[in-house]
């Protein structure tokens, strides 16, 4: 049957649960994105599968032409039209259009809006999820010449992480000189934020403001202190407890302290990335470190629990 618009009537298409993996795999892949590549790799596959079998079953949908309605006999009774008489006979039937305008229009529409929402939308989630998806970039930090480190003595060193961005990058760490080991020089640089909820963590014994120092480096000024941390490290918020490698002793810490890469460049001691800490055994230059890549606070790096949190965002 065709309309005043000599468009052929269509079957709608039948309901479908394409869209609703669609978008699944659309969420798992912005997830993806900000925790871990197998998120995403699965997000990507649901949304390619579903979204082809969506768009199959859209574009793989042609019209139906609906039978035409028999025409009305005459009735029993009446009599029989000569064929000389009545009007003109109708003009033969003519091919239907090959390509409805509504269907052109309704695909060029579709078409249109999709790449519109493309270029919309790409900008904004790279702009969103990017910095996540990327290995981000961490600043050395000068702390000056290893000479200003005793060796067997803690110093409590605050410095600007990154220069650029001033002092909301301000951090503080306790670096230890352990002396030489196999001729070079081995230092403890453990983190000062607690492994609980992130609060700084203070030294258990007493800190000589009277020796502080300031060092000037590429990074700014550098401030360092001496400390004696006879009962280890602990934490005012929650009474987290470290011995003097950073291992948790008592509290509700779930691991202890990370501590910062480290080298020695031109007789300076500079820091370099994070890492998490599951434990130190030995200590000073002998000890024996187990390391996993950085966690944030609160999250277990072994055990039972660590299952917990599989998988961790790019640092």
């Amino acid at each position: 049957m065709e309309d005043p618009r000599g468009d052929t009537e269509r079957h709608q298409p039948p309901p479908s649960l394409w869209p609703v993996g669609f978008a699944v795999g659309i969420v798992c892949l912005l997830v993806g994105l900000v925790v871990s590549w197998a998120v995403a790799a699965v997000g990507a596959a649901l949304a390619a599968v579903f979204g082809f079998l969506w768009a199959r079953d859209v574009v793989g949908h042609r019209s139906v032409e609906l039978p035409a309605p028999a025409p009305d006999e005459p009735a029993p009774d009446a009599p029989a039209v000569p064929a000389q008489a009545g009007g003109a006979a109708m003009p033969p039937t003519q091919p239907g259009e090959r390509y409805p305008r509504s269907v052109f229009l309704e695909n060029a529409t579709l078409g249109l809006g999709a790449v519109i929402g493309v270029v919309v939308t790409v900008p904004a989630v790279g702009f969103a999820v990017l910095p996540a998806f990327l290995k981000q970039h961490q600043h050395e930090a000068d702390l000056g010449p290893i000479t200003d480190f005793p060796e067997g003595q803690f110093i409590v060193a605050t410095f600007i992480r990154d220069p650029s961005q001033g002092d909301i990058t301000r951090r503080t760490a306790y670096i230890r000189n352990n002396g030489l080991l196999k001729g070079v020089p081995s230092f403890t640089c453990i983190s000062n934020r607690c492994a609980h909820v992130g609060c700084p963590v203070q030294p258990g014994g007493p800190v000589f403001d009277n020796k502080k120092q300031t060092v000037k480096t590429k990074n700014g000024d550098v401030t360092l202190t001496p400390v004696l941390p006879a009962a280890g490290f602990i934490c005012p918020c929650h009474g987290g407890s470290y011995d003097q490698e950073g291992n948790r002793i008592a509290g509700p810490p779930v691991r202890g302290l990370d501590r910062y890469e480290f080298l020695i460049r031109d007789g300076h001691l500079v820091l370099g990335n994070l890492y998490s800490v599951a434990k130190v055994t030995g200590t000073g230059a002998n000890a024996k470190i187990t390391t996993v890549e950085l966690h944030g606070p609160g999250q277990h790096v072994d055990g039972p629990e660590a299952w917990l949190y599989p998988l961790q965002p790019p640092h």
